[in-house]
């Protein structure tokens, strides 16, 4: 599964894991992602930049669900852990609100002005929050789901990786009950060998304690993952790595035909998509439990 050292080259890695330039209308998609969101943070009801610590980044928005809630939706954006936004992805809010869920959209610092260690650490002291404060927007702490795309489909599976009572004595050890990675990364040595790294700084020690494939899941959470069908090899390669480092954990893989990188993110909030269904499957097989 790992590939050869030789093929570990700096021109290798870089085509595999720049999305980016792989995707030539990508600000034009970005652009997209901004006028959808800001239409729906001004159509739905929602808490915005709520803080969850004390700097400007650690604040989330929060999209309560229409009528009872049925779980507590946390989404993590991406963006290499050094760009996007979470107000980008409010545009996700809308139709799994619809569906019952309460979501709530996560900020972080990002790389170079804080660390991929501290960026873990604000998405724990997040996702604590949300658990100890769930019951003020309407939802229930004990259907708490991590989910993410590509970085912080990295951070989801990080999350379900955390010994929460470690972290904070007063925490359960299942807080998390699921977890959704789209186009995640779990194994972050290539990346090393990107052009993304001169503002990541990871160095051998950094993205080996830092990858999902050298840790254990903390608790029995499932763990469902997606990709898109025209994304890299590397990105199809990473879901298998995870498959074999947590036995017993993956719930669903979903091969997503004719998406790429960032198209695949946008079927979240296409009811009836594959990857929407999936989201709501692993609250309603969680409440069934």
């Amino acid at each position: 599964m790992i590939p050869p050292a030789q093929l570990l080259t700096p021109e290798y890695c870089e085509r595999q894991y720049n999305a980016r330039a792989a995707i030539p209308e990508h600000p034009q998609i970005f652009q997209r992602w901004n006028e959808q969101s800001e239409a729906v943070r001004r159509r739905l009801a929602c808490h915005l930049d709520v803080a969850y610590g004390p700097t400007d980044m650690e604040k989330l928005d929060i999209f309560p669900a229409a009528g009872n809630s049925i779980g507590l939706a946390v989404f993590i954006h991406g963006g290499y852990w050094r760009s996007l936004d979470k107000s980008d992805f409010s545009f996700l809010a809308e139709p799994l609100t619809l569906a019952g869920l309460t979501v709530a959209i996560v900020n972080y610092g990002l790389c170079p002005q804080v660390t991929l260690d501290e960026i873990v650490r604000q998405t724990r002291a997040a996702v604590a929050w949300l658990w100890r404060n769930a019951a003020r927007y309407g939802a229930d702490p004990q259907r708490l789901f991590a989910s993410g795309h590509s970085a912080g489909g990295h951070l989801a599976a990080m999350m379900l990786a955390t010994d929460w009572p470690a972290f904070e004595a007063t925490l359960p050890r299942n807080l998390v009950k699921g977890g959704l990675s789209v186009s995640g990364l779990f194994d972050l040595e290539p990346l090393r060998h990107t052009s993304m790294n001169q503002d990541l700084k990871l160095g051998e020690d950094d993205a080996r304690r830092l990858s999902p494939v050298h840790l254990r899941p903390a608790a029995a959470a499932p763990l469902y993952l997606a990709v898109g069908g025209l994304e890299s090899d590397e990105f199809k390669r990473q879901n298998r790595l995870i498959e074999q480092a947590w036995p017993g954990t993956l719930a669903a893989e979903i091969i997503m035909p004719g998406f790429h990188h960032l198209s695949v993110i946008e079927q979240l909030a296409v009811p009836g998509s594959v990857l929407f269904r999936t989201a709501i499957e692993m609250v309603r097989v969680s409440m069934a439990r």
